[in-house]
């Protein structure tokens, strides 16, 4: 028996002796590209330059099918889910927004009264918001408090005693700041105020190096400019397709290259044109912003230049918005592509030059898939649409429902993706039996062309759903304070294109494998490159880089860890 032990201690000890076997690296880099499916790294691979998506590529771990193993794939949930190793049901992230019973009103996820943003003007921008999810938050205020587990991040800083400085930067709020995890700090892009902010959760008043490159005013190098193509258009896979009938003209900003950055023509000052940081964020501009910002606070606070490991988490935001106004498959999102390619070139470049890439420890990977446009999928002959809830005429169900259950006042509170919520005043009735209620209006929705399923959270509490694979990303998406009654499962290929009032190209947020599909790729710290055709689920991410760090694991955590990236 002793010597089985012995022999089994031998192969362990064997199995984790590479993460021991060298000095730990000085940064830990993670990268997340939003909206950046699994199949976009390597899609338009010959004209990557090198040094950028190439380096990884080339010289990395590269899992070829990994995806989100939970079912709301948007913004929030991902991060939250590559930052924990944990899935939406124990991080709590359970999507953009929720409807909170407790307030009686719909909450933006990293919402927090307590913590509001510092300095003037530098709140959402009311004048368009191509994310109008951040149009339910209830304050400004801004801070990681509602998840409810830690990050990698966290366990790094609380395994170093706090040495570790920890940051996370990104256009978007919600992708920094569930990045830098409790323990860090976050900053996020103002289209507002035109400039990266933070809020009083992470700081009492600015780094005297943030107000001096925000007063620089790097946006400016983009006033009276266009985004151009980088390329000759011939070079392109979608170089016929500039003006789709589909896409989307925002404000002005067209569907055509080139794009101008200001709405107006008399004068691009961004004080006076309402939409030019609007404008910077549907283009690449935005990931170069990020990623310049990103190297200041890389020498401003000596990233990487002691023994002890650093923690920089940069998303990137722009492919994601492209996307939704043009589609992932144009021209704007190629382009959007070799130039997202070329910031990391020079990004790493400069991580090379201060620390040293062979002290770098580089993980790429996305918050979600994302799901082409339907008049794009048409063109190549797959079945898809568009969900339009207004053809619907739910009113002899909803009628018959209410009279079933004796209900007088209204049914339903409303739709907030992937959720439908009964209404709180049913809910609070004791003579109302909510698994049949929940079951009845199930049953309802399955009448509708455009759903595959609705699935009520009392079966999800019973353990009622079957073991399939859409059910098991179903329950893995359930909070049972934050979900709403029903969730609804569009069929594959379809969403509804109108958000808020804004009318989008093409989304993401569903359970199929498009919007559930993204890299994994570890890089640097002398690995092997290898390519993984294996299934992992992108829980494996934060466990992994628990293992390689030798800190604790998130404590909601439950990914694997990803053996080849240790060996």
């Amino acid at each position: 028996m002793i010597k089985t032990l012995r022999a089994c201690l031998s192969l362990w000890l064997v199995a984790i002796a590479p993460a021991y076997a060298q000095e730990p690296p000085r940064l830990v880099l993670q990268l997340t590209v939003d909206a950046f499916r699994g199949d976009l790294p390597t899609r338009y691979f010959e004209n990557l330059g090198v040094g950028g998506l190439k380096y990884l590529l080339e010289n990395g771990v590269h899992y070829l099918d990994a995806h989100h193993c939970h079912a709301n794939t948007e913004t929030v949930v991902g991060h939250a889910t590559l930052a924990t190793g944990a899935t939406p049901a124990v991080h709590g992230m359970i999507g953009n927004i929720w409807f909170d019973r407790t307030l009686d009103r719909v909450v933006y996820n990293v919402e927090d009264s307590t913590a509001p943003l510092l300095g003037d003007g530098a709140g959402v921008n009311d004048d368009i918001e191509i994310d109008p999810t951040q149009a339910a938050a209830g304050t400004d205020g801004r801070s990681p408090r509602a998840m409810l587990v830690t990050t990698l991040s966290d366990e790094l800083s609380a395994s170093t005693a706090g040495a570790a400085k920890v940051f996370g930067v990104s256009i978007k709020d919600r992708g920094a700041i569930t990045m830098a995890g409790e323990s860090g700090k976050a900053f996020w892009f103002s289209k507002a105020a035109n400039r990266f902010v933070t809020s009083s959760y992470y700081y009492d008043k600015y780094p005297d190096w943030v107000s001096a490159w925000n007063d620089a005013s790097p946006s400016a190098s983009f006033q009276g400019t266009s985004w151009e193509l980088m390329h000759p258009k011939e070079a392109y896979l979608f170089g016929d397709r500039d003006n789709q009938p589909w896409e989307t003209d925002v404000a002005g900003f067209g569907t055509t290259f080139p794009h101008r950055y200001s709405s107006t023509q008399n004068g691009f000052d961004p004080l006076e044109d309402p939409y030019f940081t609007t404008f910077l964020t549907l283009s690449p501009a935005g990931d170069d912003l990020t990623a310049q910002f990103a190297k200041r606070l890389i020498d401003a606070e000596d990233i990487g230049q002691d023994a002890v490991t650093d923690y920089l988490a940069i998303s990137f935001s722009s492919v994601d918005y492209v996307n939704h106004v043009f589609g992932p498959s144009s021209l704007e999102a190629e382009d959007t592509i070799y130039r997202l390619d070329q910031t990391l070139m020079n990004l790493f470049a400069f991580i090379d030059e201060r620390i040293g890439l062979e002290n770098v420890l580089i993980v790429l990977s996305a918050d979600h898939g994302t799901t082409d446009a339907p008049g794009y999928l048409e063109s190549v002959g797959i079945r898809t649409g568009l969900v339009a809830p207004d053809t619907w005429d739910p009113t002899e169900q909803i009628t018959m429902l209410k009279e079933r259950f004796g209900i007088t006042g209204k049914l339903l509170e409303g739709y907030n993706h992937p959720y439908l919520n009964i209404a709180p005043e049913v809910l609070a009735r004791s003579d109302i039996d909510l698994p049949t209620l929940e079951s009845a209006i199930a049953e309802g929705l399955l009448s509708f062309p455009d759903v595959a399923f609705a699935v009520p959270s009392t079966a999800i509490e019973a353990n009622l759903l079957p073991d399939t694979d859409i059910m098991r990303l179903v329950r893995n998406n359930y909070h049972p304070t934050r979900s709403g009654n029903i969730y609804v499962v569009f069929k594959p290929g379809w969403f509804i294109a109108d958000f808020d009032g804004l009318s989008v190209t093409s989304t993401h947020g569903s359970p199929w494998r498009g919007d559930t599909h993204v890299p994994i790729i570890f890089a640097g710290s002398n690995l092997k490159p290898q390519r993984v055709a294996r299934r992992v689920c992108t829980t494996a991410l934060a466990s992994t880089l628990s293992a390689l760090l030798s800190t604790a694991r998130p404590n909601g955590a439950s990914g694997e860890v990803l053996q080849e990236v240790l060996d």
